[in-house]
């Protein structure tokens, strides 16, 4: 018997019963979508930290002081905040190649006050090169200079969030100036909106200024709490970070076999710890939805059971009338893979709606992939298969007079 006439046996099979055959696929209908729901806000979760962390500068290094042990005694906690200094800045712009902005960067929280109005912020003094090692243009104004960093200028740019609470009637900040702890600003320029970063924080809630200012006026000291730097491209991350390590060790004076009393980051290894979070995270979504699947298929085995019940005259018959136990095993799987398809299609329907609605109104970030909604309708197919093969065959194994005889 051809498959084009199995197939046909099949569907009118289906119609006979719809209701039945609606609330079979009902399981992987509900699996399927749930998978491609689940896969979906993993993913988008992965991409928007992905992007956010991209943001902040996707060539960025960042260097900490380390907590290591150098040689085999602890620093203490003072000398630790001390290790960068301008010399650590000089020698980068000196002597390194794979890097084309430097920035050292301090940073105080305190109340940024303008009139009755004030708002605890933080005040991030760093070089006029900050912004470019960042990716962050200015809204409107002009960034602060090399000279600026000299003398010590009271200027500084300001974030969206804080002109929203020092400035909140509308108010042009531009020009106008306000206070940081005792310090008088003037305002010159406003940053672009960027908004929570990867962690939750809201980047716009800012203060910038040249980091003399901060380091000399605020906080009365001749170190940096963090260098910022650029690598000249992506490609050339991993070299930069080789040799800024290198060059820091030489400015720190640290023997062969000594450990670094600073710490070296880049972007790539926030996305990837991120990322790798994130993958674990929509495996274990995929598999808690996948479970739905496998109820879905032992609901299908359990109705093909059930038909092949119903249907034993009729396999008799067939039987009776020529058909091979190799037709009958082929019509019952071809029903049973019809069901799971069928289910599957409407589950990726669903899983679509299903994100759709997520992302309007939970306003999580969701991403549908076609890897997904492939893999969705291939569990399906191996669903509808290895589910109804066992009642398919024990239908093909029937013989047909005691079939015949079935009441």
């Amino acid at each position: 018997m051809s498959i084009f006439n199995l197939v046909l046996i099949a569907l009118r099979a289906m119609q006979r019963n719809k209701l039945r055959a609606f609330l079979t696929m009902l399981g992987i209908i509900i699996g399927v979508g749930a998978v491609i729901a689940m896969v979906a806000i993993g993913q988008g979760s992965k991409k928007s930290i992905q992007d956010q962390i991209s943001a902040m500068g996707s060539n960025m290094l960042t260097v900490r002081p380390s907590s290591n042990v150098t040689g085999r005694v602890r620093q203490d906690v003072t000398t630790l905040q001390q290790i960068l200094t301008e010399d650590d800045i000089k020698a980068l712009q000196k002597k390194a190649q794979y890097i084309n902005a430097v920035s050292p960067a301090v940073s105080t929280r305190g109340q940024a006050i303008n009139g009755s109005y004030n708002w605890a912020t933080t005040l991030q003094g760093v070089s006029p090169e900050y912004l470019t090692i960042r990716s962050w243009p200015l809204k409107d104004g002009i960034t602060f200079s090399d000279k600026d960093d000299i003398s010590l200028a009271k200027v500084c740019l300001i974030g969206q969030t804080v002109i929203d609470n020092l400035f909140p009637n509308g108010e042009d900040p531009l020009g106008k100036v306000i206070r940081f702890k005792t310090i008088p600003l003037k305002i010159i320029g406003i940053l672009s909106s960027k908004g929570e970063n990867a962690f939750g924080q809201d980047q716009d809630d800012i203060i910038i200024a040249p980091y003399t200012t901060v380091q000399k006026r605020l906080m009365a000291i001749n170190y940096f709490q963090n260098i910022y730097a650029s690598a000249n491209d992506e490609n050339s991350t991993d070299s930069a970070l080789s040799e800024m390590s290198q060059i820091l060790r030489e400015s720190h004076k640290l023997k062969p076999g000594q450990e670094d009393d600073f710490a070296v980051r880049t972007q790539q290894e926030l996305i990837s710890t991120f990322s790798s979070t994130s993958q674990l995270l929509t495996v274990l979504l995929a598999v808690i939805a996948g479970i739905s699947l496998v109820v879905g298929g032992i609901g299908i085995m359990n109705i093909m059971y059930v038909s092949v019940t119903e249907r034993t005259r009729e396999i008799g018959l067939r039987m009776a009338i020529g058909a091979r136990g190799r037709d009958i095993l082929m019509q019952f799987l071809i029903e049973a893979v019809i069901i799971s398809i069928t289910g599957g299609l409407l589950g990726v329907a669903l899983g679509i709606l299903s994100t759709q609605l997520v992302t309007l109104f939970l306003k999580w970030p969701t991403l549908v992939t076609e890897s997904s909604i492939l893999l969705s309708f291939l569990v399906c197919v191996v669903t509808g298969v290895f589910f109804g093969y066992y009642p398919a065959q024990k239908a093909s194994l029937l013989d047909p007079i005691d079939a015949l005889r079935y009441e």
